[in-house]
């Protein structure tokens, strides 16, 4: 049964629950159920990742094709879904139905958003999992907000707002200090610069870093070659280990499922069946497919290869690619509907970029990942040997709500 219906279909216990409370070998004790029931509420937004995450990647790669990806769907939301509290009418729809979020009242989706946030903070103590979230708006733009809409947002995603002088040389540098705090130093900047337009920001940044549950040896880490969509090969550092991980082979394609502290985060690999681009087979991902994929799998004793990699990505035009999932007329001066957010300056406000920057570094000891999306707001305006020897596509997700953080496919480790 696949992990996420298991979690929701179950009635969960109201402490962890773990196979060997006391851990063996050192290893912290495996979660083995949420601490709580989820609310439906929470049902709803977790039921939404996974779908957001098949989608938006699919999006994003149509711009970044025989190129390295790595998203976030989880920051991508929150930061719309912080959004979503100051929209209305079609534009609302729009959002709703591009996030791939349930057809519930805005209040319950707040709650959703609120109560998985506490929960993926708190789940696996091993595991260090940092959300924050913030607006930022022109201080001359302050009078025009609506009050409701700082208070939901404060309340649903504790995100911190605060007036700025767009027009000091101290707001850029304000903004990106924010940026560097809350993801540990691994992304530097978000703004370069603020345009005249610009009233309003609105940012989530996430933060993962977790151990493997066995960690790979580093004396076994060997040069190999890893063949890169144009046919030729570069030489990487390869991982090896034997064991300590779970595998599949999902209709051709080979799923491995390597957990972090307690198990419940985990880094699921997609190697796509010899002979298919990874470009065809992010293009031919779906839902139902990603479901099968994040299945059961069995523990292996298979010898896996994993590349060692570190990457930091940008895509500077995420707007064109949540266009391509119907989201339009947040985007569009003097049609979109802002009035939630300013009764008075709401029909002249549009979202005028969407970016998100991610970090992420795979090694011998864990991963350590890191991601900010920001919403810019203007005014009209299972073999013997298991090798990740090619191209591959990997998330780091929580099995026990099916929750996706990160998504990304690897062309070049060494890019």
């Amino acid at each position: 049964m696949n992990y996420l219906r298991a979690a929701l279909s179950t009635t969960l216990g109201v402490l962890l629950g773990c196979a060997d409370p006391a851990g063996t070998n050192g290893k912290p004790a495996i979660i083995t159920q949420l601490p709580r029931q989820l609310s439906a509420a929470e049902r709803g937004i977790v039921q939404s990742t996974p779908d957001f995450a098949v989608n938006l990647l699919k999006a994003v790669n149509t711009g970044f094709a025989g190129k390295n990806v790595f998203i976030s769907p989880l920051s991508a939301s929150m930061a719309l879904g912080m959004t979503l509290n100051g929209v209305g009418g079609d534009t609302y729809a729009e959002m709703r139905q591009a996030l791939a979020l349930p057809d519930q009242p805005l209040n319950e989706l707040n709650a959703g958003y609120k109560a998985l946030i506490a929960l993926l903070q708190s789940l696996d103590p091993k595991v260090q999992f940092n959300v924050a979230n913030s607006i930022w708006y022109r201080d001359t733009f302050g009078p025009a907000i609506t009050p409701k809409f700082l208070t939901d947002v404060r309340d649903a995603f504790s995100a911190e707002a605060r007036g700025l002088d767009f027009a000091s040389p101290q707001a850029v540098p304000t903004i990106n200090s924010w940026v560097r705090d809350k993801t540990e130093n691994k992304i530097d900047k978000i703004l370069d610069n603020i345009s005249s337009a610009t009233v309003m920001y609105l940012m989530n940044a996430i933060y993962f870093k977790g151990a493997w549950r066995d960690p790979f040896t580093k004396a076994r880490t060997a040069p190999a070659a890893f063949t890169i969509p144009a046919g030729s090969t570069v030489m990487v550092d390869m991982m090896t280990r034997r064991s300590g991980f779970r595998a599949n082979l999902v209709s051709g394609t080979q799923v491995v499922e390597l957990p972090y502290g307690g198990d419940a985060w985990v880094m699921t690999l997609l190697l796509p069946p010899a002979g298919i681009s990874i470009d065809d087979f992010v293009a031919a991902l779906t839902p139902a497919a990603w479901t099968g994929f994040t299945g059961e799998a069995a523990e292996s004793t298979a010898q896996l290869h994993l590349p060692r990699f570190k990457l930091s990505w940008t895509d500077e035009n995420l707007k064109g690619k949540l266009s391509l999932l119907g989201m339009n007329k947040a985007f569009v001066p003097n049609v979109a509907d802002f009035t939630p957010l300013s009764a008075t300056l709401g029909r002249e406000l549009y979202i005028s970029n969407v970016v998100q920057k991610t970090f992420v570094d795979v090694n011998e000891e864990g991963t350590e990942a890191a991601a900010v999306t920001s919403v810019g707001v203007e005014v009209t305006s299972l073999p013997a040997q298991i090798r990740f020897d090619r191209p591959f596509v990997f998330a780091i997700r929580e099995r026990l709500t099916g929750t996706v953080a990160f998504v990304g496919k690897i062309t070049n480790p060494k890019e």
